[in-house]
């Protein structure tokens, strides 16, 4: 059975329409930190479970200090580890973590290392210089994952 996981980060307080129709039917969402604002996250809650770290702007809203700086969603016996800042990946992770996600750059990429498969959604807020606007999709069938970057049209 095929499993999606929409990925989004670095909404900074802005949650586009676009985003949303392009998550909708997710089985599982992530946020990759740099919420802004805590609504964001109860309208992602209504589509799909949602898994959430804090991002380095998130720091100073008493709603955040709940939010923790890293997680991990397991899809079967796959594990997804999340964190905002690529730095902050530890060198040493469970042997069933399969994919990285993280935020920050605001930066669309997807590259595998080591068969480890590190995906950043981008950022889906207020456009950055002249990045585009993006999310992100994990398809997951078993252990085989495929990561697909979706660009907004805006």
């Amino acid at each position: 059975m095929s499993v999606k996981v929409g990925l989004i980060s670095d909404t900074h307080g802005l949650l586009r329409p676009q985003a949303l129709e392009a998550l909708r039917g997710c089985d599982y969402l992530i946020h990759g930190g740099d919420i802004g604002k805590p609504e964001i996250l109860e309208a992602l809650r209504e589509i799909a479970p949602l898994t959430v770290v804090r991002g380095n702007n998130d720091t100073d809203d008493a709603w955040a200090s709940d939010v923790p700086f890293d997680a991990v969603l397991r899809v079967g016996k796959l594990a997804i580890y999340v964190t905002h800042i690529l730095a902050d990946v530890p060198e040493t992770l469970a042997s069933d973590v399969r994919v990285i996600v993280t935020g920050h750059s605001h930066k669309p990429l997807q590259q595998t290392r080591h068969g480890v498969l590190y995906i950043n959604p981008g950022s889906a807020g207020p456009r950055r210089f002249k990045l585009p606007i993006t999310v992100g999709m994990l398809h997951i069938d078993g252990l085989d994952v495929r990561g697909e970057l979706i660009e907004l049209q805006v």
